[in-house]
Parts: structure tokens; C-alpha cells; sequence
């Protein structure tokens, strides 16, 4: 059986959303909070969060928005998953939780969010390790396409686009999450019960209202939601990234091939490292752990002042 969390799931209300998250190590540890992607969930981190918390931090890892017990509190909120909504949501957990210059450390949607709170609130912000690079997302040039290959890979952005993909998610979204796993991670093995583990975070009531507006809206298919229209203005500028930051490749990535970073040297204006990891794909951290876990701790060093509360 896939190893799951033995520490309770804690909730705080936070923006427009009632939070579920992971909590652990010691509460007045250096924070780190830790961001999944699509289609997974917080067992991206199950073997990343003990290393962090041996070391003495404290490790939060949320819920996005759509996903296991994470809700909204407001039941006519607009379902929104466009990138500013996951950037706003992430900053109002750090208030929340009067996290004080916590790192930020994810992949996918959740290097997305993080990437939107260290660009634009970098006094928030200890560090940042972020999975492929800078992903605030160009939506402007969202129609140019890439290489015929590389659209393969993304099948299902255009999958999403049509109300025959809506349904396909509301159907089956396990299957759905199964095919991109393995087109993402070809070198990685997991079996039924790893998947059925994350499959559980799609039950969420939102999950497919989130979904399918995050990839419409990225391709310019969907508006976005007034509430966040001066956020979005905001990254349309595509702001640099300033905080002490480690950048992430797999070498075994089957969507978003290894590269030496430098195509994003222009949106990191702090001090950066880029690092490939061998063998691993763009499920990373759950991938190459150890790897993930070390990148954190070497952006931590020397410790900042991120411990206890303001």
C-alpha cells in the first residue's frame, strides 16, 4: 500500500476558500509550505514532508482550490482556476496562518501559485523552489503553438476546451488523471493504489468547475473573474521573480523537456540556481523526493527569519 499522512488534516478559513492542509513538525520551525499540481494532490509530498521536518521546519501543505477537503465558503463564488485566483488564495493562507517568509516550494499549478506570490509579494517570501522554471503563464501569446510533439503531450488542454472534455472529466476523472500521469512520467512506476490515493482529492464538488476553467482561461477560451481582473492585469507584465530561488528539471519529463534554465534567466532577478534531476519526471517531488526535499534546504540556507510569527 502507498504511504499516506499519519498527521491529521487541520482547516482554516482563508479568502474565499476553507483551506484542508497538512501541518507538520515543529510549530515554531522555519515554515515551508509545499504546492501539488494537476491532476495530484498533497501525496506528492508524503515522502518529502519527513525530511523537511527532521530538519527542524515547520511543513504546510494545502489543498489547492477544487481538491480533497479544501471548499469554498461561499456557495455562489465563481469556480474560478485561473492563475490569479491560485495566487490569491495562496497568499491569503499565508495570512491565515500569519506565516512569516515562508518558503514556497511546488510544481505545476502549485509552482504557478507560488511563482505569483514571490513575483509580485516578495517580502511575503524566504524562497522559492519551483518545478520548471517561471510559470506565471503568457496568456497573451497563447496561441502560438509549439512544436507539433510537445502538442501531443497537451492533448487535454484542447480536451478541455469542448463540453465533450467537461463531461470526460466528470466521468472519469481517475482515467483522465492516469493517462497524463504516465505521458508526464514515463519512467515512473505506480501502481493502482497510488493512483486511487490522489483519485480521492477529485471528488471534490468544485474539482471540475476549477478545472475546466483553468485550462480555457489559459488559453484565452474563458474570462476571468472580476475579483481577480486587477491580479491578472498584474501578471500580464510578467513580473520577475526577486527571492532566493532553486529551479527544477526532470531529465525523464515527458511534457516539459530538461533545459540548462536559461530561457527563464530574464525572469529571476535574485540569486538562482538551476538544477536537473535525473530520471525524474514532472511528478518530482514524489519522483525524487530527496532531491526535492534537498533543493528546499539548500534555498533555506543560511536559515532565514522565518520561524514563529512576526
Amino acid at each position: 500500500m502507498p504511504t499516506t499522512f499519519t498527521t491529521p488534516l487541520r482547516t482554516v478559513d482563508a479568502g474565499d476558500l476553507t483551506v484542508a492542509f497538512i501541518d507538520a513538525g515543529d510549530p515554531n520551525g522555519e515554515p515551508v509550505v509545499l504546492l501539488h499540481g494537476f491532476p495530484y494532490d498533497i501525496h506528492s509530498f508524503v515522502d518529502v514532508v519527513p525530511l523537511l521536518t527532521e530538519a527542524g521546519f515547520r511543513v504546510l501543505v494545502p489543498h489547492l482550490r477544487g481538491h480533497g477537503p479544501t471548499r469554498f465558503r461561499d456557495g455562489s463564488a465563481a469556480r474560478s482556476g485561473q492563475q490569479a485566483a491560485l495566487g490569491a488564495d495562496l497568499l491569503a493562507f499565508l495570512d491565515a496562518l500569519a506565516l512569516h517568509e515562508p518558503i514556497l516550494a511546488g510544481y505545476d499549478w502549485g509552482a504557478r501559485a507560488a511563482c505569483v506570490v514571490a513575483a509580485l509579494w516578495p517580502e511575503r517570501v524566504g524562497g522559492l523552489v519551483s518545478v520548471n522554471g517561471y510559470l506565471i503563464q503568457d496568456i497573451a501569446a497563447a496561441g502560438i503553438p509549439l512544436a507539433p510533439d510537445r502538442e501531443a503531450g497537451f492533448w487535454y488542454f484542447w480536451y478541455f476546451a469542448t463540453e465533450r472534455g467537461r463531461t470526460g472529466l466528470s466521468r472519469d476523472a481517475r482515467g483522465i488523471a492516469d493517462v497524463i500521469w504516465r505521458r508526464n512520467s514515463p519512467a515512473w512506476t505506480f501502481d493502482a493504489a497510488t493512483l486511487d490515493r490522489t483519485a480521492a482529492a477529485f471528488e471534490n464538488p468544485d474539482y471540475v468547475d476549477v478545472v475546466i476553467h483553468s485550462y480555457r482561461h489559459r488559453l484565452g477560451l474563458a474570462a476571468g473573474v472580476p475579483e481577480h481582473e486587477e491580479l491578472e492585469r498584474r501578471l500580464t507584465a510578467l513580473p520577475p521573480i526577486s527571492v532566493p530561488t532553486i529551479t527544477l528539471d526532470g531529465t525523464a519529463d515527458g511534457n516539459f523537456p530538461a533545459t540548462d534554465g536559461s530561457q527563464h534567466d530574464r525572469f529571476f532577478t535574485g540569486l538562482r540556481e538551476h538544477r536537473q534531476i535525473p530520471g525524474a519526471g514532472h511528478h518530482l517531488p514524489a519522483e525524487s523526493p530527496h532531491a526535492f526535499a534537498e533543493a528546499v534546504l539548500d534555498v533555506a540556507e543560511p536559515p532565514g527569519d522565518g520561524a514563529g510569527t512576526p
